[in-house]
């Protein structure tokens, strides 16, 4: 809830959450891609800079999820001292030692998404965010010829998604041709 609300008021919308159940299974009987770290540890440090290099080739890697431990923001300040060579990858890791582990799964890929379900809640929009996003994304792939990550960042960062997500604008009660067409002239 803590993410949702701070989520909330730095878009100036009401904070939201939706709740999902993963088939664990899908680890083992759907053939993805998985990355697990059990901890942190120098691999694992590999990975997060990797992905937090401005610099790297998008998309960094071919995983359908990633899981392991959370870089939240205490570890992503060192992070950004050890990218700048103000601490030794080996006193960043032994620094890690004393911090409590957190843990987090990463859905990297539509594939990966396909592995959840949505708990339905009456007074969650999101069911019908989720819907309107899947075909819009669609749409933007095919009319701008680009994939689907670009198409997701375009919808997702866009202000029409902020007010879509907005329960008091009731933008999720117009139809995802109507959200559509809104993103086009805001992209224009």
């Amino acid at each position: 809830m803590f993410w949702a609300e701070r989520r909330g008021l730095s878009n100036k919308t009401s904070g939201y959450v939706t709740e999902f159940d993963f088939n664990e299974n899908a680890f083992e009987h759907f053939r993805l891609k998985v990355l697990q770290f059990n901890g942190y540890n120098d691999e694992w440090l590999d990975f997060v800079t990797l992905n937090r290099n401005p610099k790297a080739k998008q998309p960094t890697h071919d995983y359908d999820i990633v899981e392991g431990p959370v870089a939240d923001d205490k570890i992503a300040t060192r992070i950004n001292d050890y990218l700048a060579g103000k601490v030794s990858k080996q006193d960043f890791l032994d620094e890690l030692k004393f911090i409590r582990d957190t843990h987090q799964i990463c859905f990297c890929t539509t594939r990966s998404l396909q592995m959840l379900d949505h708990v339905e809640n009456t007074e969650d929009i999101s069911y019908e965010i989720s819907e309107i996003g899947e075909k819009v994304v669609e749409k933007l792939m095919i009319e701008r010829e680009i994939d689907e990550l670009q198409a997701t960042d375009l919808f997702y960062k866009s202000k029409i998604f902020t007010q879509l997500a907005e329960k008091s604008t009731k933008f999720y009660e117009k139809s995802w041709q109507e959200i559509y067409e809104l993103l086009k002239k805001e992209l224009a």
